[in-house]
C-alpha cells in the first residue's frame, strides 16, 4: 500500500496516520495547507506526484451550524472536493476511502438506518454529505464508509466539549431524546483499513453502539469524578440554526459479514478515549 491521507491533521486524519505507523504501511500525509481538496488541478497534481495506491479522504467541513447559511463552502469541500478526489483516484487507478456521515437521514426513522435506507437529509450539512456521496462513484474502486458522533485526538468533538464545561459548571443539562453511535476514530481507522486489505469495495456503516447524549456525556463525568448535576433535557431545549436528527443510529449490517469484526461498545471505546487521552 501507499496511501494518501487527505485531512491529516484532523481527528480521523490523525488516528490513520498512528495505525499506518504502527503497521508498517507508507503513507503521506496532507492536511489543508498542503492540499486543497476543492480545488481540482491542485488535486489531479498532488495525485499525480504521489501516485498512491489508495487515498483516504478525511477532510471535511463539518460546522453543522454554520453550514445553513456557509451551504456553498459546505457543498464544496463535502461535495466537489469528493468528486475531486475520486477523478484523482481514477485517473491513477487508486482506490478510494471516503467517510460520510449519520446526517444524510432525517431521523424520523424508529429503528437503525441500514444501507439499504435511502437517505433524505434534513440541514444542509446533510445534504454536503450526501452531495459527496453522489460524487464517490466517479472513482472505479471506492469505499463509502458512513459513520456518527466520531470523536478522538482533536479539540473538536463532545467528549472534549463535556471536560470544558464540567470545569466551570456545576449544573449540565443533556438531550435524552437525541440518539446515535458515538465512534472513536482508532476503532473506525482500523475497521476501514480491514476492508481496504481485503479490497471489500462498497458503502458501510461503522460505528461503536449507540447511546443519547444524556448517556454519554453522564457516563463521561461519572469516570473523571464530577460532583455537580446532571439533569435530563430535550432536544428542543437546545435551539440551533441547523436541525438536527433525533433518532440517527446506523446498524452495522455488512462490516462483520465482510471481514467478521464488531466494533467494540461505546462505552468501552469513551474508556479508551480517557485513558488514551490523560483524563482518568
Amino acid at each position: 500500500m501507499r496511501v494518501l491521507i487527505v485531512g491529516a491533521s484532523g481527528q480521523l486524519g490523525r488516528a490513520f496516520q498512528e495505525l499506518l505507523t504502527r503497521k508498517g504501511i507508507e503513507h503521506f500525509p496532507l492536511g489543508r495547507a498542503e492540499l486543497d481538496i476543492t480545488n481540482l488541478s491542485q488535486v489531479r497534481e498532488v495525485v499525480r506526484g504521489i501516485r498512491p495506491t489508495h487515498i483516504v479522504n478525511c477532510a471535511a467541513y463539518t460546522d453543522v451550524d454554520k453550514a445553513e447559511e456557509d451551504w456553498r463552502r459546505a457543498y464544496a469541500v463535502n461535495g466537489l472536493g469528493v468528486r475531486n478526489l475520486a477523478l484523482g483516484a481514477r485517473e491513477v487507478k487508486a482506490e478510494l476511502v471516503h467517510f460520510s456521515s449519520d446526517y444524510v437521514f432525517s431521523g424520523r426513522k424508529a429503528s437503525p438506518y441500514t444501507i439499504f435506507d435511502p437517505p433524505d437529509p434534513i440541514n444542509r450539512y446533510g445534504e454536503s454529505k450526501l452531495l459527496g456521496e453522489r460524487f464517490v462513484e466517479l472513482a472505479e474502486k471506492w469505499y463509502l464508509i458512513r459513520t456518527s458522533w466520531v470523536f478522538g485526538k482533536g479539540e473538536r468533538n463532545f467528549p472534549r466539549k463535556v471536560l470544558l464545561w464540567a470545569k466551570t459548571k456545576e449544573v449540565l443539562r443533556f438531550a435524552t431524546d437525541e440518539v446515535s453511535a458515538p465512534t472513536y476514530t482508532r476503532d473506525l481507522a482500523e475497521a476501514a483499513l480491514l476492508l481496504m486489505e481485503q479490497q471489500a469495495f462498497g458503502l458501510y456503516h461503522v460505528t461503536n453502539t449507540p447511546a443519547s447524549r444524556f448517556e454519554w456525556a453522564s457516563y463521561i463525568l461519572r469516570r473523571i469524578g464530577w460532583t455537580g448535576k446532571i439533569e435530563e433535557g430535550k432536544q428542543e431545549d437546545f435551539p440551533s440554526p441547523a436541525r438536527r436528527p433525533k433518532f440517527s443510529v446506523l446498524d452495522n449490517f455488512g462490516l462483520w459479514e465482510t471481514v467478521g469484526v464488531e466494533l467494540p461498545t461505546w462505552q468501552e471505546a469513551t474508556e479508551r478515549f480517557l485513558r488514551e487521552e490523560g483524563f482518568l
